[in-house]
């Protein structure tokens, strides 16, 4: 099952993730199947998530399931609200 998580990246205590879709089972910075977007934590302005939206609804139409940090951050951003419309449909 493919799982919509995040990857730590950066330093200690500078922490930088990536959305990604990967194997449910896989270690938390393994291979991925793909790089979603971004997320960084530190910074308070807009350029704090960077998403690909169309990749992103094509993989929760197909059955990834999102985490519930992901989601949280998706539903900020306003793609979650698009998933949902397009699942009524």
């Amino acid at each position: 099952m493919l799982k919509l998580r995040l990857t730590r990246l950066g330093r200690k205590k500078v922490p930088f993730y990536r959305i990604v879709a990967m194997e449910a089972l896989s270690r938390r910075d393994g291979k991925a199947v793909a790089y979603l977007g971004t997320f960084n934590p530190l910074v308070e302005d807009d350029k704090q998530v960077v998403l690909k939206e169309d990749e992103i609804l094509k993989y929760l139409s197909n059955g990834a399931q999102p985490t519930e940090t992901v989601k949280s951050i998706l539903t900020k951003a306003g793609v979650w609200a698009k998933f949902q419309e397009t699942k009524k449909k």
